[in-house]
């Protein structure tokens, strides 16, 4: 029995469910207790109100992430937690680390029957565990998914694709035709779209795809800079860099220290995100901000 069973029995849609069972107010009486009678007449218990697991007032949310590590993570985490105090709810951090929790389902992962809803970060879950438990009625939300999702699934996301797109198209108007560019680790998608953004304004721009100005890192600042290295190696080095994210920018310009470039006279550094250190730079990062 899932909301899907109850959406059917009550004649409205699995969203509409989803926000009776979880006591948004933005329902009418009547539909409401249509679904909660449909709900109890097939004894469907996936919510709080129908398993009547007490009248808690304070709601506990979880949010799945793969590490804490990071200025971009704890920002998320920061506004997850204001936006939550506002609606008398609090954040319960979940692991989704695979080497710490292969062996649990999604919802055991989430503390589910403890939690009341879930957030989930960069979500790598397949989309037959995220329909399944969308469709189960515990309400879930994923942040910038790492894989394709099913349309109907709640998410928000970066505009990846555009935002590259536009870094790119700064650094060719400053005359810029050879420029590198460091990648986070290849299959995700967050990485693909950004690379796509830059491909994108390169072809448009009329300049050839060179692969050996694409080098892939790991999101780190010790990656960016190793990588950046072997950038400003090539014989024919790039006269701007465009890190696929802050951390990595950061180790761009720290490699440029070593290579005593200055910048951004000789090599122009953009990075992506405004994470919060990004200001504090000598010079101040150019980067191409995402409030998530």
């Amino acid at each position: 029995m899932n909301i899907q069973h109850v959406a059917q029995q009550a004649g409205v849609s699995m969203a509409t469910v989803s926000r009776v069972l979880n006591d948004h107010p933005d329902v009418s009486p009547a539909t409401r207790d249509e679904v909660l009678r449909s709900a109890r007449d097939l004894g469907y218990n996936g919510s709080r109100r129908v398993e009547g697991r007490g009248n808690r007032q304070t709601r506990l949310i979880a949010l799945s992430v793969p590490s804490m590590r990071g200025d971009y993570m704890t920002g998320i985490v920061t506004g997850a937690v204001e936006a939550l105090h506002d609606h008398d709810s609090r954040l319960v951090i979940c692991s989704s680390d695979d080497a710490l929790t292969e062996s649990r389902s999604l919802s055991e992962r989430l503390l589910r029957g403890t939690t009341d809803g879930a957030l989930l970060v960069l979500s790598s879950e397949s989309r037959e565990e995220l329909r399944a438990l969308f469709e189960s009625g515990y309400p879930i939300v994923v942040i910038e998914p790492a894989t394709l999702i099913e349309d109907g699934i709640p998410a928000v996301a970066t505009t990846n694709w555009a935002g590259a797109k536009a870094a790119t198209e700064y650094l060719l108007g400053l005359g810029h035709t050879h420029i590198g560019v460091i990648t986070g680790p290849a299959g995700g998608r967050v990485s693909a779209d950004r690379l796509a953004g830059y491909h994108a304004a390169l072809l448009a721009a009329g300049l050839p795809l060179v692969p050996r100005l694409v080098r892939e890192a790991d999101w780190t600042v010790d990656a960016g800079f190793r990588v950046a290295l072997d950038l400003l190696a090539l014989q024919h080095a790039p006269s701007a860099i465009f890190a696929l994210n802050d951390a990595m920018a950061l180790g761009v310009l720290r490699a440029a220290r070593e290579r005593r470039l200055n910048v951004p006279r000789d090599l122009s550094v953009v990075g992506f995100d405004d994470v919060e250190i990004a200001s504090l730079t000598m010079p101040a990062l150019t980067t191409v901000r995402q409030p998530l």
